[in-house]
């Protein structure tokens, strides 16, 4: 098995949980990592111990410089981590070069992460109609200076600046090699390449190839692949295809945090897999409330936050709408017992039922940029004064 070293930390098992707003906050991340530490050949946990990391890393939701650096109370919950999280990842975005410095600045001062990874990769309107996420390597001395600014912001320090994005805003708007050369020369730790284009979103399959030329061109540092990775056999076969360092997992463990123990078996060279009935499910998804009334510490809101997980959960398994529609809308761990319950547990795993692509996909759209966006990669006063607005909202994709 391959080992991943990004800066100082060295991560056993090459994979890494992508940040996704409302899903990989403290609860579920925990889910992902005690998967995976459950999976952990003997001998190689023996060769790992001591190690904070040795089965992969597991990134928040993304937070913006803004926010952070004004200690919202939301910003203040997303960077939240648990005593037994190792390795503290924190994904940063942010439009301004000063401000990304800030935040970086007051993560590493106070200690309140050990891998600070910035987003490049966000789809959403909401994001890239102000210049943001997917579309703002398109202005490539803007990416260069956030990028400078975050790694120059932890000179002294143990924490690596890594950079997840897109190959660009379309197919005749492609940004990923030239930023990959960008971050590298800025002193990244690490490149991670979702394998779409802004006007992709989710939709489609990913270009693998474009992970591979990824590779060529950045040489000193890692290259990881993310995109269309639903199973343990599709990590090997990205990493195989491209020759990437690591893969990034997002949809895929999207209601399957035991999918991280599959990657686990497969990079270690075994065909050991996880194929849960619905009781063993149901068990999860009872652990999962658990874990969330203690992060927000308030029951109802625990539950509600809760509700989107169910039908990536139940996904292949025989339930039925009405049992379907009843779990996603539990308010209380009361409630869901008794719709838990009321399930027939004893089914097995259904198979291909419960596998492949997860989540909405979409279709693909025209990118929304600031007007004027695409007729220079340079960046004029009056564009400036509009990017500041692209970091008032805390949460991405």
């Amino acid at each position: 098995m391959t080992s991943l070293q990004i800066g100082p930390i060295e991560v056993g098992t090459p994979v890494i949980l992508a940040p996704m707003a409302g899903v990989t906050n403290a609860p579920f991340r925990t889910l992902c990592r005690d998967a995976a530490a459950g999976a952990l050949p003997s001998e190689r946990a023996a060769e790992l111990e001591g190690n904070p990391a040795p089965v992969g890393l597991y990134v928040a939701e993304m937070v913006t410089s803004r926010a952070l650096v004004e200690r919202t109370p939301e910003s203040m919950r997303i960077i939240s981590h648990d005593e037994g999280e190792g390795v503290r990842s924190v994904q940063l975005y942010g439009v301004d070069p000063a401000t990304v410095r800030a935040a970086t600045r007051m993560l590493v001062a106070e200690d309140r992460a050990d891998h600070i990874d910035l987003n490049f990769g966000c789809p959403v309107p909401k994001v890239t109609r102000k210049g943001g996420g997917a579309v703002l390597p398109w202005k490539s001395e803007l990416f260069t200076k956030i990028v400078g600014a975050a790694v120059e912001a932890t000179e002294g320090s143990d924490v690596p600046i890594t950079v997840k994005m897109r190959m660009g805003i379309d197919a005749d708007h492609l940004t990923y090699l030239d930023a990959g050369r960008r971050a590298q020369d800025a002193g990244v730790a690490a490149v991670a390449l979702h394998a779409r284009t802004a006007a992709d979103y989710y939709s489609g399959t990913a270009h693998w190839d474009a992970i591979a030329a990824l590779k060529e061109a950045v040489t000193d540092v890692p290259v990881l692949g993310n995109g269309d990775i639903w199973s343990a056999e599709d990590a090997l076969a990205m990493v195989a295809h491209t020759g990437c360092d690591g893969v990034v997992v997002g949809r895929g463990c999207q209601g399957r945090p035991w999918l991280f123990a599959d990657l686990v078996s497969a990079f270690a060279g075994s065909d050991a897999r996880i194929q849960p009935g619905l009781g063993e499910v149901a068990s999860v998804v009872r652990r999962h409330a658990e874990l969330m009334v203690a992060h927000f510490g308030e029951e109802l809101k625990a539950l509600r936050e809760l509700r989107k997980h169910m039908s990536w959960y139940l996904k292949g398994y025989v339930v039925g709408g009405e049992a379907r529609a009843a779990l996603g809308m539990v308010s209380s761990l009361d409630e869901l017992d008794e719709r838990l319950g009321a399930l027939e547990l004893a089914q097995p795993y259904p198979g291909e039922g419960a596998e492949g692509p997860r989540g909405r996909a979409g279709t693909p759209k025209v990118p929304h940029v600031p007007e004027g966006w695409l007729d220079s990669r340079a960046i004029d006063a009056g564009l400036r004064a509009m990017l500041a607005e692209a970091e008032l909202s805390v949460s991405g994709g």
